[in-house]
C-alpha cells in the first residue's frame, strides 16, 4: 500500500501546493487505486506520476467545497479518453451526483464506463473480502466526512519446513495447504492447513479525514490506526481562525493522533499563508506532542511495508 499526495493545499492552489487530492495505491492488494477528493487540476498532477486514471476504481469525496471537487469533471472525461471501461464508484455527500451529472450533461461529455454513485452515510460504507471502509461526519462548516480504511487480516504464511516434516511432499499439496485446504497423504495421514500455517497477519488501517475542527469523530476514526491523514490549515498563531472556519491546527491534529493511539500522522491541507520556511516550525511544534509526524508535499509518496512508513 502506498499513499501519494496529488494536492496538499487549502482553499486554492498556490505555487507550492495544488488543491486537495490523495491517491491510496492498492496495486499490490487489488491492482487498483482509490482517490480521496479531487481538487482542481488533479488530472494535471496525475501526469507527473505513474498513476493511470483507468486504474482508479473508487473516488471518495469528503465534502462539496470546490477545492475538493472541481477536478472531477475533467478527470472523469480523461479516464474515458484513456480507455477506461471498468465501473467507477463515487462516494460523496448528498448533492455530488447531481453536480457531476449536470456538468457532464451541459458539456455533452460521454463516458465509456459506468458510474455508481453512493451517498455517504455514517457507518460501514463499503465492505468486501479484503477491505472495510467506515465513515463518520466531522465538524466543518458544511457536511464533511472522514474515512477509515481497514484491510482485513491476511492469511498466515505457510510453514513449509513443518509441512515437509509431517510428510507433505514438495508440489501441489503445499499449494493446497497454503490456500487453507487440508490434504491427505499417500499413507492416509491428514494434514490440516491450520497446523502448518502461521497465525493471520493484521492488515493495515488508514484514516483519511476531510476538513474538520478537533472533534470526537476524528478521534474515533483514528483509533489505533497505522496512518492518520489530518488537515493542518492553521497553527497556534492563527488558532482563533481555525474554529471559525471549521478547520484544525497542526497541534489539533497531533492531539488527535496521540489521543487515538495512532502510529503515524501525515499533515496536509496546508494554508498558503505558510511559506516554505514555516514548514519545519509546523512540523517541530506537532512533534512535541506526537513524535511520528510528517508534512506532505505535492507528490509525496508514503510506502507502508512491514508495519513501517517510508517517505
Amino acid at each position: 500500500m502506498e499513499l501519494q499526495f496529488l494536492g496538499t493545499g487549502a482553499g486554492m492552489p498556490s505555487k507550492e501546493r495544488n488543491t486537495s487530492s490523495l491517491a491510496l495505491k492498492l496495486l499490490e492488494e487489488r491492482g487498483t487505486i482509490w482517490l480521496f477528493d479531487c481538487g482542481e487540476a488533479t488530472q494535471h498532477q496525475i501526469l507527473h506520476t505513474t498513476i493511470r486514471p483507468r486504474k482508479i476504481e473508487k473516488i471518495f469525496i469528503t465534502h462539496l467545497h470546490g477545492d475538493h471537487i472541481f477536478g472531477l469533471p475533467g478527470l472523469l472525461s480523461s479516464r474515458s479518453f484513456l480507455g477506461g471501461q471498468d465501473l467507477l464508484t463515487i462516494y460523496g455527500p448528498k448533492g455530488l451526483q447531481e453536480w457531476i451529472l449536470a456538468s457532464l450533461d451541459v458539456t455533452k461529455t460521454h463516458l465509456t464506463y459506468p458510474i455508481q454513485f453512493i451517498e455517504v452515510q455514517e457507518g460501514v460504507l463499503f465492505e468486501d473480502e479484503q477491505f472495510v471502509v467506515h465513515a463518520l461526519e466531522l465538524e466543518h462548516v458544511i457536511p464533511c466526512f472522514g474515512f477509515r480504511i481497514e484491510q482485513k487480516p491476511l492469511p498466515g504464511e505457510l510453514l513449509v519446513e513443518k509441512a515437509i516434516e509431517l510428510g507433505v511432499p514438495k508440489g501441489p499439496l503445499l499449494g493446497k495447504l497454503k490456500n487453507g485446504e487440508s490434504v491427505t497423504l499417500d499413507d492416509g495421514t491428514i494434514v490440516n492447513s491450520h497446523d502448518v500455517t502461521a497465525p493471520p497477519k493484521k492488515g493495515f488501517t488508514v484514516t483519511i479525514l476531510g476538513d474538520t475542527k478537533y472533534c470526537n469523530n476524528a478521534k474515533e476514526l483514528s483509533t489505533d490506526a497505522d496512518i492518520v491523514v489530518h488537515e493542518a490549515t492553521f497553527d497556534e498563531l492563527t488558532e482563533n481562525l481555525a474554529g471559525s472556519y471549521g478547520h484544525s491546527t497542526n497541534i489539533d491534529a497531533a492531539k488527535i493522533a496521540l489521543e487515538s493511539g495512532a502510529k503515524h500522522l501525515i499533515l496536509n491541507h496546508i494554508s498558503a499563508r505558510f511559506l516554505p520556511h514555516d514548514i519545519n516550525r509546523l512540523l517541530n511544534d506537532a512533534r512535541e506532542i506526537f513524535p511520528s509526524v510528517f508534512i506532505a508535499k505535492d507528490f509525496s509518496n508514503f510506502d507502508w511495508k512491514n508495519g513501517d512508513l517510508f517517505d
